[in-house]
């Protein structure tokens, strides 16, 4: 593991601030995004069509993709391998993708099915023409791929051991939820924000309205980081089965981190995504997506106001970044009640 942050949380200093402002620390990060999993979609967002292009997944990893439907759910390169054209954008609705530059054609599962004007060609077509498939694998309809991926399993054996019992599968794609936001601070400051409750009395007041803030609980495990947030008084909480590891806790969210910027946030009425995707060394996109469960507990509790979570969140991190990108500033400490997450994000991180 890391020799840049102290395992021990008593003694360990943070992140050196050249980790958010160097453009050779986060060109070298952001190429390790290749060897890490990440969220394609949920299942339900192919009902109706037969592929959709994954434009998040292309910036966090280089490489365009479509997640296509089929006897089995495949993420397959969006690059023809005629000449280079993206094969298709937005949703397909068609058996068969055609890239629009040239008519070559291709089946969902990506195996190249014909091309005009090729009849001369000598050996034609080989395994070359057809679309690269990625890595893929699905747990309860979401969707994960990557260029090559590892470290997943202990991620997916955690979330199956505390809410295996959620019927995910069954979620619904609800593209009004849907939200891109871009914010002029670095990527990994996002994801420190995002991994301690510490701030939420301070910079979230609705929020801590709804959560029990002396009882937040903070899991650590390979590859992630869970965040337990209890539900404060009668407020709005999961009706959890007695096979659940926290049976008998009033939970009124579970907020899921897996490295290195996918956040997936349960409430009772579903799942609430967060995409982290570096754009530049002070700049990011943030992608919201949501997929419902139970319509009649929308807008109730921890995950009601999710809107005015993420600005408050934006207006810190932005300024944050200004701190960081200072002379004032090089490193702090942490917090051994707090900030168990943002330690072990920062030990990920430096590895």
């Amino acid at each position: 593991m890391s020799t840049v942050i102290d395992p021990d949380i008593t003694r360990a200093r943070t992140l050196p601030s050249s980790f958010y402002t160097d453009q050779g620390k986060f060109l070298d990060l952001k190429r390790s995004f290749r060897k890490s999993w990440h969220f394609a979609g949920h299942q339900s967002q192919l009902a109706g069509c037969t592929a959709i292009s994954l434009d998040h997944v292309e910036g966090l990893t280089g490489q365009p993709m479509l997640m296509t439907a089929g006897v089995e759910t495949r993420c397959i390169s969006n690059v023809c391998t005629h000449r280079g054209m993206l094969v298709s954008e937005g949703k397909c609705h068609k058996k068969t993708l055609q890239c629009p530059y040239h008519g070559r054609t291709f089946g969902l599962d990506g195996n190249f099915r014909a091309m005009p004007e090729f009849e001369q060609v000598e050996e034609f077509p080989s395994k070359d023409d057809d679309l690269p498939i990625f890595p893929t694998t699905v747990w309860k309809g979401l969707v994960f791929t990557g260029i090559e991926p590892s470290g997943l399993e202990s991620c997916l054996e955690e979330m199956e051991n505390r809410i295996g019992w959620l019927p995910i599968e069954s979620f619904q794609s609800d593209p009004s939820r849907h939200r891109s936001y871009e914010i002029e601070a670095n990527w990994a400051l996002y994801v420190d924000n995002y991994l301690e409750g510490f701030h939420i009395p301070f910079v979230h007041k609705g929020l801590n309205e709804s959560l029990d803030y002396d009882n937040y609980r903070t899991i650590l495990f390979d590859g992630g980081v869970l965040q337990v947030g209890i539900a404060s008084g009668d407020e709005t909480a999961f009706d959890i089965p007695n096979q659940s590891p926290d049976f008998g806790l009033r939970v009124a969210a579970y907020y899921y981190w897996i490295f290195p910027g996918l956040m997936l946030n349960f409430y009772p009425w579903g799942l609430s995504v967060n995409l982290v995707v570096p754009l530049s060394v002070d700049r990011t996109r943030i992608v919201y997506q949501g997929y419902v469960g139970d319509e009649s507990m929308l807008g109730k509790g921890a995950g009601a106001d999710l809107d005015k979570v993420e600005e408050e969140d934006q207006e810190v991190v932005e300024a944050t970044h200004r701190g960081v990108s200072s002379d004032s500033y090089e490193r702090g400490r942490y917090s051994p009640t707090k900030e168990t997450g943002v330690h072990h994000f920062h030990r990920m991180l430096t590895s």
